[in-house]
């Protein structure tokens, strides 16, 4: 006997045996409360059928929230959030101390969905940096291209989706994106760490595939551009990597490095550079990692940047053949910026520490000794040159906290800080700075009364600030901790305040690189941004700076101020195939013109400032134990410090 067909069982319902008496019982129930529905009076039936539609408008916005959780992936604010254990660090490692033995790293997050990222189709010509793009937003839909696709230069961002990845016109109350100085409980520190690992992941992805073992990845492009052709973007991430327990990518890194990073190459590189970025980052990762390999390589590249140190006067030039061993200035001047010479200190005399060598450590002192007596000085600041014949300030009557001057000043406070409090000239030196930032370069702009840090060009005050100049209040709330005077942390606050609106008073939620602040009554804005000066590099101060105040007073609007800076970075600079890009214009949300280029200290300093600002554990990179140099490398407090 076959069995039955699809058409015999049918049948066989519809007649009444087996299953069909189920169906024959359901005819017959709605038959029978159709005839007592029709025996209900016309006011009973009113009554009945008004409580059926408050019953239905009360329970819609539970059951669609419920549906929509479902097919999103939206999740409930009650539940918990799976948590991502920061990586375990080991003390820092002292002279003569045996490495530690490798940790077990977290586990690679799971992918979890993202903010919008750039395609590459539709291109636009032009560049917004210095002229204004006429017909920005796209007024029809071109052939092939989704609606609510806004497009520049080979990228594209969909413009219905939120950077928390929600859609118009969904419930984006868990959104940070869309509530200023609100943070919903549902966002935890741990799904923000793993924002932050997924936007290093994604960047690392681009380098991985298009620039591997190369200086700087051009993501756009999907090509690479060399500075000094020793991987610049590789090393300075490496500490990053093992800080946020990206075991796997740390150690495709460290094997490059193991058997393809050579110094000895026939190249000029900058001192100041190289040694922030390269023996900064390899001496960090020894710390971090115990792993003598970082050591043997950062005594390499420390030995082959001394040539830069014999001049005449001892200050350093600025360039080194890290091949040939020879040293020179630029080739347009003799001047070395005041900068670059006096924020070296801490990598060169941590180097001396370590291998117990004294000439790292001493040619770095004799710098900061002659500058400390050097004249030209307004209150404690410094001009923005010096010359390495003479030795003596040059361009004198110009003081700025902004480029080629800023790390002097942060150096100065962290130098007594790595060495344990004990060198009172550093000290003296720092604190007379801050008291002349205030009498000479602090004012407020109007109408909102934001303070800024302005600059002085021979006698006359310029409302000017760099974005550069927002290490201060990170700077000063590190010196407050360490007990100096509690008005530092007052002005930190302030100064903070000011670089967060640098970003949110911008269209595209990103700081330009330069603001002019309006001190003039009658202003409608705090602040101008000129056309020359409105790209955005990726830049890590302002988020730097907001890690600090949140690790000093657990103020959670900092936290809040870094996660719309991310999500501003995901949105405008976040680039399809791999890695971010910086922009030209940040006044420009629909064409923000992309540089095609990303700097190496996105990995080595704005990613892993965020990280460090999300994290929960005030261990992680204990500020009493370890004490950053200007490229975001924690160096370890020598152990002599209280």
């Amino acid at each position: 006997m076959h069995p039955p067909s699809r058409q015999d069982y049918i049948s066989i319902s519809v007649s009444g045996q087996g299953g069909g008496r189920y169906n024959n019982s359901k005819q017959w129930r709605r038959q029978s409360c159709w005839r007592k529905w029709k025996q209900l009076s016309r006011l009973q039936r009113s009554l009945i059928l008004v409580l059926l539609f408050i019953c239905g408008v009360v329970s819609y916005p539970l059951v669609t929230e419920h549906l929509r959780g479902l097919s999103d992936g939206v999740q409930d604010p009650n539940s918990v959030l799976r948590p991502v254990s920061p990586h375990v660090l080991p003390e820092p490692i002292q002279p003569g101390q045996p490495p530690l033995p490798e940790q077990t790293s977290q586990r690679k997050l799971s992918n979890k969905r993202g903010p919008p990222v750039f395609g590459n189709r539709h291109q636009k010509k032009g560049n917004t940096s210095d002229t204004v793009v006429e017909n920005k937003a796209v007024d029809s839909k071109k052939e092939g291209e989704e609606e609510g696709v806004i497009s520049w230069r080979g990228a594209v961002i969909d413009t219905g989706q939120a950077t928390d990845g929600t859609r118009d016109g969904e419930n984006k109350e868990n959104s940070p994106a869309t509530q200023k100085g609100t943070l919903s409980s549902s966002i935890k520190s741990a799904s923000m760490l793993e924002a932050v690992q997924e936007a290093f992941l994604h960047s690392w992805k681009g380098y991985k595939d298009f620039a591997w073992g190369h200086d700087e990845l051009r993501p756009l492009s999907k090509s690479y551009s060399e500075w000094f052709g020793l991987g610049l973007t590789l090393i300075d991430a490496l500490d990053t990597m093992w800080i946020m327990g990206l075991k796997t990518e740390f150690e495709e890194a460290k094997a490059w490095v193991a058997t393809e990073l050579t110094f000895n190459k026939n190249v000029d590189v900058n001192l100041f550079e190289s040694t922030i970025r390269i023996l900064g980052g390899l001496l960090s990762t020894y710390h971090l990692t115990g792993d003598t390999l970082f050591l043997d390589k950062a005594k390499d590249i420390g030995s082959r940047l001394m040539p830069a140190f014999n001049t005449p006067s001892k200050i350093p030039y600025s360039d080194v053949n890290i091949g040939k061993g020879i040293a020179h200035p630029p080739r347009w001047t003799s001047d070395s910026t005041v900068a670059e010479v006096t924020s070296i200190q801490l990598e060169f005399r941590e180097l001396s520490r370590l291998t117990q060598e004294p000439q790292y450590q001493a040619a770095v002192a004799e710098v900061m000794k002659q500058v400390h007596k050097l004249d030209g000085k307004l209150d404690g600041l410094v001009p923005m040159f010096i010359n390495t014949n003479s030795g003596q300030f040059t361009h004198q009557g110009i003081y700025t906290l902004g480029a080629r001057a800023d790390s002097y000043y942060e150096y100065l406070l962290k130098q007594w800080i790595q060495g344990g409090k004990t060198e009172d000239q550093l000290l003296e030196d720092y604190v007379q700075a801050i008291e002349g930032v205030k009498k000479n370069l602090l004012q407020k702009s109007s109408p909102n009364g934001l303070t800024f840090v302005g600059e002085i060009s021979h006698g006359q005050f310029s409302p000017k600030m760099d974005h550069l100049v927002c290490f201060l209040p990170g700077t000063l709330a590190l010196g407050a901790h360490n007990g100096l005077p509690a008005d530092h942390m007052d002005l930190a606050k302030e100064l903070m305040e000011t670089c967060y609106q640098m970003y949110i008073q911008m269209e595209t939620g990103l700081s330009p690189e330069i603001v002019h602040f309006n001190m003039h009554q009658g202003s409608i804005r705090d602040l101008d941004v000129k056309l020359a000066d409105r790209h955005n590099l990726l830049r890590p101060e302002t988020v730097e700076s907001l890690f600090y105040l949140f690790r000093f007073t657990r103020d959670h609007k900092y936290r809040e101020w870094g996660w719309e800076i991310l999500q501003n970075f995901n949105k405008y600079t976040k680039v399809s195939s791999g890695g971010y890009t910086s922009i030209n214009n940040v006044r420009d949300p629909d064409y923000p013109s992309p540089r095609d280029k990303m700097e190496s200290f996105f990995l080595g300093e704005t990613l892993k400032y965020l990280y460090l600002l999300f994290s929960d554990d005030p261990d992680l990179i204990s500020l009493d134990q370890y004490v950053f140099n200007t490229e975001a490398h924690p160096l370890p407090i020598w152990p002599s410090a209280a």
